[in-house]
């Protein structure tokens, strides 16, 4: 679903689909959804199809006595061995192309075999008997539900081999050899109507549980995130604490990284809110793209901000912290209110923590503490809880 959008799935129900095929993407999704629920029913319908498929035996030793022997072998010693064989191989190799071949290979052998044996009948009962294919019929398209082009594929070839196979006979005058033909083209055609319809309305229910499920993960996603920001918001903090402390895999320690941007409400005094809304979003921005692939990042609460790090060794969150004030610094937004030709810069405070010991509460409590002690010793700077010293300063000399 992740190669989707939601833009593509709105443009592809406003355009249609009435050739049944979606843009490459959308149509790989289906064709997901499509194997994977065709596959799971196969040994449902292998049992089912081929007990009945069997079970015919008794009409063939009622009305085909004379070549029951033969019926018995293509039935019980070819088709039913072929199923087998074929259903395994398909929840094997799950792809649409070997779902589809097993289709077709039901439904044509289903008429072939007994149809073909039938040629050297002659039992009077002959056109009672082949009435019995449009079963074979009704379960290629309503049970297998192979793709409708497969359907006509299919059902043109189960129709041709039963004609000719019913011709071959030559137990039926012409009158009646027509109106065979009209009778199972009819019986085609409608089966054709019928699967061409089936399959655009489960094309179109897929179209809309994808587009609700992704309609569902963008609300998720919004919900989690800051509106301004885009940062994670605090009710995400408490479930990604969660998870850090008490999930399945907990972190055996965090480090925090406490972000404030310096004199951010004298830029708001001077610039104005909205360039102060921008400059809060370019700044999120900036910690986004430096806080790792492990990193977290939240608007902890108006300019300051918090990164939380899973497993993370306090020098490298001591040196994700400096790549974050360096990069906010080299962005140069302008901070008129610090002078003309200063820009906008912050503060950034680290602590780590083991999480069998100690709490995000006080985790927090020793980040905000550093931070602190990066504003108190001139700002533009990264602190480290740990000391009366502190563990790490990088300065803007480094």
């Amino acid at each position: 679903m992740a190669t989707v959008s939601l833009e593509a799935i709105d443009r592809q129900i406003a355009r249609g689909f009435p050739a049944l095929r979606f843009s490459p993407a959308i149509e790989a999704e289906f064709l997901q959804e499509y194997v994977a629920n065709r596959v799971k029913l196969t040994p449902f319908w292998a049992v089912v199809g081929t007990l009945i498929y069997d079970a015919v035996f008794i009409g063939d030793a009622t009305m085909m006595a004379d070549v029951f022997d033969k019926l018995l072998i293509v039935r019980f010693g070819i088709f039913t061995p072929f199923a087998i064989i074929s259903v395994l191989a398909v929840r094997r190799w799950r792809t649409a192309l070997n779902y589809e071949l097993l289709s077709l290979g039901i439904g044509t052998l289903s008429i072939l075999l007994p149809m073909s044996v039938a040629i050297y009948s002659q039992s009077p009962y002959m056109f009672v008997y082949q009435n019995g294919n449009v079963a074979a019929f009704l379960f290629f398209v309503i049970a297998l539900r192979p793709r409708f082009h497969i359907v006509v594929i299919g059902l043109t070839l189960m129709c041709g081999v039963l004609l000719k196979t019913a011709k071959l006979n030559g137990s039926f005058d012409d009158i009646t050899y027509s109106g065979l033909i009209s009778f199972y083209i009819t019986i085609a055609i409608f089966l054709a109507l019928s699967a061409y319809f089936l399959e655009h309305t489960d094309r179109l229910n897929f179209l809309n549980r994808l587009r609700a499920g992704l309609l569902q993960q963008q609300l998720e996603h919004n919900a989690a995130r800051d509106e301004l920001s885009g940062l994670l918001n605090r009710r995400s903090l408490v479930q990604v604490a969660t998870d850090m402390w008490k999930g399945r895999t907990p972190a055996t320690h965090v480090c925090a990284i406490m972000l404030d941007i310096d004199d951010f409400k004298l830029y708001n005094d001077v610039h104005g809110h909205l360039e102060g809304d921008e400059c809060l979003r370019t700044v999120s921005q900036c910690i986004r793209d430096n806080a790792g692939e492990k990193g977290f990042a939240f608007r902890y609460g108006g300019e300051e901000m918090l990164v939380l790090l899973p497993n993370t060794d306090v020098n490298d969150a001591c040196a994700i912290a400096e790549a974050i004030r360096q990069a906010i610094e080299s962005m140069n937004i302008p901070h008129l209110g610090k002078g003309r030709g200063q820009v906008t810069t912050a503060s950034l405070g680290v602590a780590e923590g083991l999480t069998a010991t100690v709490s995000l509460e006080d985790l927090l409590n020793r980040a905000d503490a550093a931070l602190y002690e990066a504003k108190r010793s001139g700002r533009n700077r990264v602190c480290v809880s740990g000391s009366a010293q502190l563990d790490l300063e990088f300065a803007r000399e480094n």
